[in-house]
């Protein structure tokens, strides 16, 4: 065994994946197969007792998910490379495992010469993520935040009214405008925060941020 030969702990809850990936890694000579685990608790005790230079991570196994051990990896400074290995693309499975501390994320139908790419990134350092995911992290990296409504100083003033429960007799008044100026300003208060009545304005108007606690 080469010193590049790279270390592998395989985990996966169904015996025959196991089997098959211990096969392909085994064929070939840049790879050893140390130990498999057949859920996340088993990974760990095999991870710090086997020291694995890359550990190939189903995600949604029994007893402890691929999810919670990474992120207990992470937690203990544990040096593997781990790369997720699953049949999941969406973004609630992608996520959290790059946030616990996956190196790579790849699917379960990617091709061996793909597989072994990876995981020789990965043991590298380098983080690796199949085609589909890496689409998925960049779309959501680069969905525009929802815009604000840009409310006008005399909208705000009338919206700050509103909150505080004053009619619009009682806003003309303040304000010094007529009260069909007022109806106005609200209309256009409400298509900005897609509401259709005072209350909902008010209350849309507390929960992006635009009016604070104590305003009313």
């Amino acid at each position: 065994m080469s010193d590049e030969t790279i270390r592998l702990l395989i985990v996966d809850d169904h015996p025959v994946v196991r089997n098959g990936l211990t096969g392909m890694f085994s064929g070939d000579d840049g790879f050893v197969v140390v130990g498999e685990a057949s859920n996340g608790a088993e990974a760990l005790t095999l991870a710090a007792a086997l020291a694995p230079d890359v550990i190939l991570m189903d995600l949604r196994m029994p007893r402890m998910d691929g999810v919670s051990a990474i992120a207990e990896l992470t937690g203990r400074g544990d040096p593997a490379r781990v790369v997720v290995l699953t049949t999941y693309d969406t973004e609630s499975d992608v996520l959290p495992a790059i946030e616990a501390g996956a190196t790579g994320y790849l699917l379960k139908d990617a091709p061996p010469a793909e597989l072994f790419r990876a995981v020789r990134a990965a043991a590298r350092g380098e983080a690796v993520l199949s085609p589909s995911v890496a689409t998925r992290l960049l779309g959501q990296v680069r969905a525009p935040a929802p815009e604000q409504p840009t409310l006008s100083p005399r909208e705000f003033e009338v919206l700050e009214l509103v909150a505080r429960g004053t009619g619009n007799k009682e806003a003309a008044a303040k304000l010094f405008i007529s009260e069909a100026t007022v109806k106005t300003h609200l209309l256009h208060i409400y298509a900005k925060l897609g509401v259709n009545d005072r209350a909902a304005a008010v209350a849309e108007a507390f929960e992006r941020g635009l009016l604070r606690a104590g305003t009313r």
